[in-house]
């Protein structure tokens, strides 16, 4: 447990992630949803009004900072609390502490709980009472969801918060800071620019982590004119790994997406498998590439395997769920199944279409029968009139015109001959004769 006024300053055996922590808002880059100039939150921090919250985040994402933040505006007793060390004696400790605190000395007490997930249902109950009575104001992190970790009493008397990971850009800003600050590396430490990226990259939104790479990186590169200058080679021999040729705004990232569409298109596993791993490897967004590979199983695939589909929104979920590094096994697998999957353009070609009639043929009028009558004046004029109910007939089919009158015969969907699509093929051109009998059948009986 530890007060937030007792932080005396840092000295530099403190770790630089401590040293360089943010001391106000101006300084906490992210969260910007939450925290920036006229958020509700910002405001309620500033005001020295704030609820009880659970602050839900990806690791290294400010959760820790924001708690120690807000303590520090509504100029709270603030006590340090980990989950993962304390049972129901400890939860029971800090209590009396915090009900001490706010008695005798009047103060507003903040509890910070880290790890909070880690608490069972019974050690989580043990803060109801005084959340509820304002004996302390609770903020609890948890890099889990809190639907699932925190029990419905409790989570019903808390404000939650989301957190977002990091991007490359503001986790940038972060080591530019630690590189320029007085209580960092100022004036001690340069960092190239494909350093920069390089920590970015690798760091996948953790702050934390970025921080302590550049800290290692400082404390084993020799001085050389009263300032270390850390290279790439440096920053690999820290992280163990090799950074790779690749810049997600520039001319590779189109590169590398557009090759793994054409593996796949072009039905190449191995091929498909290299590009996403050097995409991820390289630091992309496994959700962008968790989009693209969606659509590409309904461009390149679509009802020859219905199916492709249906894994490419489940391999979209995995990395919701689980995050990087533990999805790229779901893009692998989804990856690897659209490329050998049966191919077919079919519906790509066929929305194309339509989609030309639609620019060409604004206004297009819906036939009166196929319309929905929903009053009686729509019914009176004609809405809803001769409409052949489909399932009143047999296979549930009518041969009749849907598309407007100056669209009739239009063909957009041609299915192709592969997969699943050789049956939806076989179907459509059944009902396409009949159809076709239909109108022949009406011709001749106009004609009589």
């Amino acid at each position: 447990m530890n007060e937030l006024f007792t932080r005396n300053g840092t000295t530099e055996k403190n770790p630089l992630a401590d040293r360089v922590r943010p001391t106000n808002l101006s300084e906490f880059i992210g969260q910007e949803h939450l925290i920036g100039k006229g958020r509700a939150l910002r405001k309620a921090i500033e005001k020295g009004k704030i609820p009880s919250m659970i602050l839900w985040g990806p690791p290294g994402s400010g959760k820790t900072t924001l708690a120690f933040l807000i303590a520090k505006y509504t100029n709270a007793h603030y006590i340090n609390f980990s989950a993962v060390l304390s049972g129901i004696k400890e939860i029971r400790g800090v209590i009396e502490e915090a009900r001490m605190k706010r008695e005798f000395k009047g103060k507003q007490v903040i509890l910070f709980v880290d790890e909070f997930h880690r608490f069972n249902r019974i050690q989580q109950d043990a803060f109801l009472p005084y959340v509820e009575d304002g004996t302390l104001i609770l903020i609890g992190a948890t890099t889990e969801n809190p639907s699932f970790e925190i029990n419905s009493p409790l989570l019903s008397r808390v404000k939650i918060y989301i957190l977002k990971k990091l991007n490359n850009e503001e986790t940038r800003k972060i080591l530019e800071n630690a590189i320029k600050s007085e209580k960092g590396l100022k004036g001690m430490a340069e960092l190239t620019d494909d350093g920069f990226d390089f920590i970015s990259n690798i760091s996948d939104g953790d702050a934390r982590v970025a921080l302590n790479i550049l800290e290692i990186a400082y404390n084993v590169v020799p001085v050389r004119n009263k300032k270390k200058k850390i290279t790439i080679k440096v920053l690999e021999d820290v992280a163990q790994k090799k950074t790779l040729l690749y810049d997600k705004k520039q001319e590779e990232h189109y590169n590398l997406i557009s090759a793994l569409h054409k593996s796949i298109r072009g039905s190449d596993p191995d091929a498909a498998l290299y590009y996403l791993a050097r995409m991820l490897e390289s630091g992309e967004d496994p959700l962008y590439i968790a989009r693209r590979i969606v659509r590409m199983a309904v461009e390149d695939i679509g009802l020859a395997d219905p199916f492709a589909l249906t894994l490419a929104v489940s391999a979209k979920e995995a990395v919701h769920f689980v995050g990087m590094p533990e999805c790229n096994l779901a893009l692998a697998e989804a990856v690897v199944y659209l490329a050998t999957s049966p191919k077919s353009n079919s519906i790509y070609k066929a929305y194309t279409k339509a989609m030309e009639d639609v620019y060409n043929t604004p206004g297009a009028e819906v036939p009166f029968r196929i319309r929905n009558a929903p009053t009686y004046f729509m019914k009176k004029i004609g809405y809803g009139k001769n409409y052949k109910y489909a399932h009143n007939y047999p296979e549930a089919f009518v041969p009749e015109e849907y598309l407007p009158d100056v669209l009739k015969g239009r063909i957009y969907y041609e299915p192709l001959e592969r997969g699943r699509e050789s049956k939806i093929k076989e179907r459509l051109e059944k009902w396409r004769r009949l159809i076709k009998k239909s109108k022949e059948r009406k011709k001749s009986e106009d004609k009589g």
